[in-house]
């Protein structure tokens, strides 16, 4: 059962489009928030069938005569022809707020939907950040289970986050026919999770998946419009040494990620620790740019000698050079990539974050336990603090 957490997304006093996937509390967020509205909610049959039919039933829910209030659909891509009718009710003069939920930007993009005219802002909703849960993290906890509310709340955590891709993501693959064999979809989530915090390579996912390298792409496009996964793009502003130029995947979740990534005596579990804990810190930065102001970015940063940061944050709130490693002792060797960022670029703020309890600084360098420095990663904040 859910209970009510605060959650630092807000919505502007306007129409706005709140993206999300599936299970990040979308819908109970909302709910708390917008107590009276007006709920259309798209994953009821009975309510998807009348409006899939005949989108303009819509203003039989608002009613004649209502003009304030807010209006919330919920899952907004089941039936995409409902925006136009949103679009006239909006131009007619009505007061109503809208809010429009979606899981999946597939559907609006590829029917060529009616974004409001642009008239909506839109924002996203992520698992959960470790300040919004309160208290200490508990970090072996959020490593294997992941951050989704969905999971959290359950009362079997573990049985949950296994249904999930089941659930909320083969069935929405095959309810929309995003692709035609599934079996080959399933290989592929399987086969993209060795890449997890890698600079992608699709030639070789498609290698291990058995098909061209064309319906890995496609496949790829379908996760990211599904909002699971993202490719990280490298950091290349005033460049001296070479970079690459492909960016590195993630999948939204750590606890999603371990999901897929199958695990046998030939895995090395310190690799998929790592990994894990990888994702754990790009999921908050992540939530941390989209609550924080939305013009901040997010970016890895890797030579073609094969330095590496992490992650690099770069915008107005700051410029931070992030590295994560799975261990609980401070390496002077670790540090490298970061001096090497630093001699770059001296505006950076570099941090290194690990699993042990000491806050120390190396060589000029802060070194902090990652579960503090998430713990204090709130946005409208610095994450040097």
């Amino acid at each position: 059962m859910e209970r009510p957490v605060p959650r630092y997304v807000s919505i502007p006093a306007q129409h706005t489009f709140l993206f999300g996937p599936r299970g990040t509390g979308k819908s109970t967020w909302l709910r708390q928030v917008y107590g009276e509205a007006v709920w259309v909610d798209l994953l009821e049959p009975a309510t998807l069938r009348r409006l899939e039919a005949q989108p303009e039933r819509l203003r039989e829910h608002v009613g004649p005569g209502r003009d304030a209030g807010t209006l919330v659909i919920d899952e907004i891509q089941k039936v995409p022809s409902l925006l136009p009718v949103v679009h006239q009710l909006i131009e007619s003069g009505a007061q109503m707020q809208v809010v429009l939920t979606g899981s999946s930007a597939r559907k609006l993009r590829s029917t060529g939907a009616d974004l409001l005219g642009g008239r909506a802002g839109v924002r996203r909703l992520h698992p959960f950040m470790a300040a919004e849960m309160g208290g200490a993290l508990d970090l072996e906890g959020a490593l294997a289970l992941g951050m989704l509310p969905v999971v959290r709340f359950a009362r079997s955590p573990a049985d949950a986050l296994a249904g999930y891709i089941e659930v909320y993501l083969r069935q929405e693959v095959q309810a929309e026919a995003m692709v035609r064999r599934i079996d080959r979809f399933g290989r592929f989530l399987e086969a993209i999770s060795f890449s997890q915090g890698e600079v992608l390579n699709l030639t070789g996912v498609a290698r291990e998946c058995e098909v061209k390298r064309s319906t890995v792409g496609s496949f790829l496009g379908i996760v990211e419009d599904l909002l699971i996964a993202g490719v990280l793009p490298v950091f290349a502003r005033r460049a001296q040494r070479q970079v690459v130029s492909h960016g590195k995947f993630y999948f939204f979740d750590c606890g999603v990620y371990r999901s897929l990534r199958p695990a046998g005596p030939l895995d090395r579990p310190e690799e998929i620790d790592g990994a894990a804990l990888e994702t754990l810190v790009y999921q908050h930065l992540r939530a941390w740019v989209d609550y924080t102001n939305r013009q901040d970015s997010l970016y890895f940063w890797r030579t073609r000698s094969g330095a590496e940061v992490d992650f690099v944050v770069y915008g107005p709130t700051g410029f931070w050079a992030i590295e994560v490693k799975n261990t609980d002792r401070i390496r002077r060797g670790d540090l490298r990539s970061l001096r090497s960022f630093r001699d770059e670029y001296p505006e950076a703020t570099p941090l290194f974050l690990y699993r042990g309890a000491e806050e120390r600084h190396v060589e000029g360098i802060a070194c902090r336990p990652v579960a503090a420095f998430l713990e204090g990663v709130t946005p409208g904040a610095g994450l040097s603090r």
